[in-house]
């Protein structure tokens, strides 16, 4: 049994099975829906369904709240068919355009950062182009069928390489191996580009990017493709950290005032408490753009970070300066429970 699915505005039409989400048989299609996280955590894939009936499946409430619900909104990175669908969901492409690909690479470079982050350089195949958006992510294959999924954090015109930044996880298997056992000259496996957390270049507004820890990979994609098509918007850069080692390419991020012009960057510290002698800002990072921006209804915001960021930052912009839902492009960090 299968269901069909029809897209609006659009019309475009495709099936889905009961076990697949409408993500899933989206993507299967060949139609990339705006998604990123694929956890239920960014809400970056919600929408509106407008006739038939859907499983929820697990998700965050700040991603999708009950109001949410009520009004007839879903997930569809959770939301499997029930029955067939007519589901509202704006900004679709085509995913043929720039292909997922299962690809070899090899680690050519190990680079720690901090204690807990490791930048991870993957020389690809010479013989593959591979295509991908500044600020989409990869999945890694683990030998065992499962996945784990790193932001890309260099641009597309830096190609023949992929940049990643990993965060040590306690109890993390993957995390454990890249600081523990990688070495340079291994092999790995991966699948993308997934998600449509990147650069909307045709738009005007004036952007404003947090991010939260390891966030800063994707966000550091999405500025130097900026760097390299001359972009002329206003941009306003929040990093949060706990404390200073968590802003490990601090130095980077302030060159960017003078490459790139109307480009402002303030980090921001949480812990208050271990960083005595610092004199730039203290708290919440979102709440450090809260604090700058009165009105942020002719703004983009794009955030990337843990989830509780992401929802803090999507209510707070949204509901206290205006920001329209649609401009609000986030990329929440999940990760993979510890193993035994």
């Amino acid at each position: 049994m299968t269901y069909r699915i029809s897209l609006q505005p659009g019309g475009h039409e495709f099936d889905a099975a009961p076990d697949q989400t409408v993500l899933e048989a989206a993507l299967g299609a060949g139609l990339l829906l705006p998604h990123s996280c694929r956890d239920g955590a960014c809400g970056a894939c919600k929408g509106k369904v407008l006739t038939g009936s859907v499983e929820y499946g697990k998700y965050s409430a700040g991603a999708l709240s009950d109001a949410d619900r009520a009004e007839g909104y879903a997930l569809f990175c959770c939301a499997k068919p029930l029955s067939d669908l007519v589901v509202e969901a704006r900004n679709v492409t085509r995913a043929g355009d720039i292909p997922v690909k299962k690809l070899p690479c090899r680690v050519q470079k190990l680079q720690r950062l901090a204690d807990d982050v490791m930048l991870i350089d993957l020389k690809l195949p010479a013989s593959e182009n591979f295509q991908f958006r500044a600020g989409q992510y990869i999945d890694i294959l683990l030998a065992d069928g499962q996945r784990r999924s790193f932001s890309i954090a260099n641009a597309p015109h830096d190609g023949g390489h992929i940049e990643l930044h990993v965060r040590r996880i306690d109890g993390g298997r993957f995390t454990a191996h890249v600081f523990e056992a990688m070495k340079e000259k291994d092999i790995l496996r991966f699948e993308g580009p997934h998600g449509s957390f990147w650069l909307r270049e045709d738009s005007a507004r004036p952007i404003v990017m947090v991010a939260g820890g390891t966030g800063f990979a994707p966000i550091k994609g999405i500025v130097e493709h900026a760097i390299a098509i001359g972009l002329k918007r206003p941009i306003t850069l929040y990093w949060g950290a706990r404390d200073r080692a968590g802003l490990y390419l601090d130095d980077l991020a302030r060159s960017w005032e003078a490459t790139l012009p109307g480009f402002r960057y303030i980090p921001v510290l949480s812990d208050a408490p271990g960083a005595p002698d610092w004199a730039g800002r203290r708290g919440l990072v979102h709440q450090a753009a809260l604090d700058d921006f009165a009105d942020l209804s002719g703004h983009e915001v794009y955030a990337c970070g843990a989830p509780a960021m992401i929802d803090a930052a999507r209510t707070d912009f949204c509901g206290q300066r205006g920001l329209p839902g649609d401009a609000f492009f986030a990329d929440a960090f999940t990760f993979a429970p510890p193993t035994n």
